[in-house]
């Protein structure tokens, strides 16, 4: 019968009780996410708090409990207290040199950087490369990362426009008919795209872009036939691209132009039998120079810490739970 690991203990100095009280949160809440987030139970009294679990994961939760209370002169955002925890998890300085990860991204949020070895080389490779991949699960930053270095690229002036395209592929559902204009049809399939953008920038910044036709965001099918100078692109979900949309995608890159691809092969949408864009052009691109890969898994994911536990659980079993039912 294996023993039970000895608790860890660790004492929170120099006391202040206003930290301790932004580090634990309403009702132990911050403790709570803590626990959830490395598997382990926390009790405390005062300053003093007892960890018990597996100790790999013990001693990452008392790195958690430092690292809060040395950033709890304010009441912790869940924002701060997840994506702590994620850099934390990954074994990785919660005070990494940021402007160098980062690239200096100019965006709305100014702490924006990689927050995993696999963002960290991508940013870099969309900086270096004219275009770049980005391949791996959901939750991974590969549409984020690549919308903030559009805009970055966009506020430096080193393009004139940033365009945003994905293809029309319902996700394992028919949704039938979608009433009003063409705009109000292709929209939900493009809300990811624009979430990002009104993250980043802001609403009233985005809309008087788009209204100025800096930013365009429309469905794969009607880029055919152009080409693209000195823009920003960025093709999203290209998975449920078929080898010929993709083709095209890639020959609409102009002068002056910067093309970033990103998709996840374990969620395609296409009829059955069809291939897929993006797979092939993995094959058929490997060797090309002037062209980058990323290659993302559930170690970056950087969505609520549960989620990349409940993809590798599910990975574990045998099915990916994004992958839609034969």
């Amino acid at each position: 019968m294996t023993a039970k690991p000895k608790p860890l203990t660790v004492a929170l100095a120099p006391l202040d009780n206003t930290r301790l009280q932004n580090l634990c949160g309403a009702l132990d809440e911050n403790l709570r996410q803590i626990e959830a987030a490395f598997d382990v139970t926390i009790s405390r009294r005062g300053p003093n708090f007892r960890i018990s679990g597996e100790l790999p994961q013990a001693r990452l939760a008392a790195a958690a409990l430092q690292h809060f209370y040395g950033q709890a002169d304010a009441p912790l955002s869940i924002d701060e207290l997840q994506l702590g925890l994620i850099e934390i998890s990954r074994n990785r300085s919660v005070h990494p040199a940021r402007a160098v990860q980062s690239a200096g991204l100019l965006t709305r949020k100014a702490d924006l950087h990689g927050r995993t070895p696999h963002q960290v080389e991508y940013l870099r490779q969309i900086q270096e490369h004219d275009i770049t991949f980005g391949v791996g699960p959901a939750g991974t930053g590969k549409t984020y990362l690549a919308v903030a270095s559009a805009i970055d690229a966009f506020e430096r002036d080193q393009v004139s426009r940033i365009v945003l395209t994905r293809p029309a592929v319902e996700a394992g559902e028919r949704l039938g008919f979608l009433p009003g204009d063409l705009a109000q049809k292709v929209d939900p399939y493009l809300r990811p795209l624009y979430d990002a953008l009104y993250d980043l920038m802001g609403f009233e910044k985005v809309s008087r872009l788009f209204e100025k036709q800096n930013i365009e965001i429309a469905p794969l099918a009607y880029m055919r036939g152009r080409t693209l100078n000195h823009a920003f692109i960025i093709l999203d979900e290209a998975q449920n691209t078929t080898p010929e949309q993709m083709k095209m995608f890639l020959t609409r890159i102009g002068i002056g132009a910067r093309a970033v691809v990103t998709g996840d092969v374990t969620q395609i949408d296409l009829p059955r039998g069809q291939k897929s864009g993006l797979i092939e052009a993995r094959r058929i691109l490997k060797d090309v120079r002037g062209l980058a890969f990323t290659d993302f898994d559930t170690s970056d994911v950087v969505r609520h810490p549960l989620v990349a536990r409940i993809v590798d659980a599910y990975e574990k079993h045998g099915q990916d739970p994004r992958t839609p039912p034969a």
